[in-house]
């Protein structure tokens, strides 16, 4: 994983340099902001590789990003991109068409294409976009079909567009501290998942592979876990009827996986409250808050559960954490 921050650079040159190294990250491309804000502009940006998905997340108050004819006559990679919105809110153009994204929103275009996409934001901390691009040949779906999606928003708040906006975001969290050894992995589940909620958005569910769906599926029920670990009333079943599938199909899905879904939940729910119970800052929160906090109901339950993962009560080994 490679990050590029500017905020070394000298105020004045900084948005020189943002144009000069973003054609060079990417591919051939034009960038603005508003002039009185050049003098102020900062950016950073996290760029990994999984496979044949590039993936760049981009943090920046105020910019816009222009493909032209001119440039892609210069180079084409011949490839489609999905952005999501992590932050903010962006307005993205292609094809006579243009799509407003909000945070959890998705949208496909086309690197083949001229485009435009104009983002920004009101929080201090800027505006924040995911883009994840790829061959067009790695999808198993009509070109023709996806290309009618150019610039069209998915909404991430509803259907497939929901169950994949979740593990984007959560992709978007963790991009800089996946490891090499999980690059492959990544790859395939981003594709799977990608794959099911442009199918959904062509109405074309039966082009994606049975074994595409299950891994799509598969990487939405994680993201939509991790997502929801606080709430005490995370069960199989509850998981099950938010995918719209069987509770037996659930557990089916999950034979081959290492954990059964209620022991990948309570996994997940000791592995925050442990992270908590060693943060120096919430030294003054309670052991029963920080397991209420991660969904344990019970008391006696989460230590009897923490003592039988980690070896210690959750009071000793907040003792053994304090400096």
């Amino acid at each position: 994983m490679d990050v590029v921050s500017f905020a070394a650079i000298p105020a004045e040159e900084r948005f020189a340099f943002w144009r000069e190294m973003s054609a060079k990250m990417w591919m051939p491309l034009d960038a603005h902001c508003e002039p009185h804000l050049e003098g102020t502009f900062q950016a950073h940006v996290a760029l990994g590789g999984f496979g044949s998905v590039q993936a760049t997340l981009l943090t920046a108050k105020s910019l816009t990003i222009q493909r032209t004819p001119r440039l892609i006559r210069r180079s084409d990679p011949e490839t489609f991109f999905v952005t999501c919105a992590v932050r903010g809110h962006a307005i993205g153009e292609q094809a006579d068409r243009d799509a407003e994204l909000r945070a959890g929103d998705l949208m496909l275009r086309d690197s083949s294409r001229p485009y435009l996409t104009r983002f920004g934001s009101a929080d201090p901390a800027g505006g924040q976009l995911l883009s994840l691009q790829f061959p067009r040949s790695v999808l198993p779906l009509p070109e023709r079909g996806l290309r009618e999606l150019s610039a069209v928003r998915i909404r991430g708040d509803r259907g497939i567009g929901a169950l994949a906006s979740q593990y984007l975001l959560e992709l978007a969290r963790r991009l800089e501290h996946f490891s090499a050894a999980e690059a492959s992995r990544v790859s395939t589940l981003t594709l799977d998942v990608l794959t099911a909620a442009l199918a959904s958005a062509l109405d074309a569910g039966s082009e994606v592979p049975p074994g595409g769906r299950r891994r799509a599926l598969l990487a939405q029920i994680h993201a939509f876990i991790r997502a929801n670990l606080g709430d005490a009333h995370l069960t199989p079943g509850a998981i099950a009827a938010a995918h719209h599938i069987s509770l037996s199909y659930l557990h089916q899905l999950f034979r081959a996986e290492e954990h059964t879904v209620a022991g990948l939940i309570r996994e997940r729910r000791l592995e925050q409250c442990r992270r908590d119970l060693s943060d120096p800052l919430l030294t003054a929160t309670s052991i029963g808050a920080i397991a209420a906090r991660w969904g344990f109901t019970s008391p006696a339950h989460f230590s009897q559960a923490f003592r039988a993962a980690y070896g210690l009560s959750p009071r000793q080994f907040r003792r053994q954490c304090a400096p």
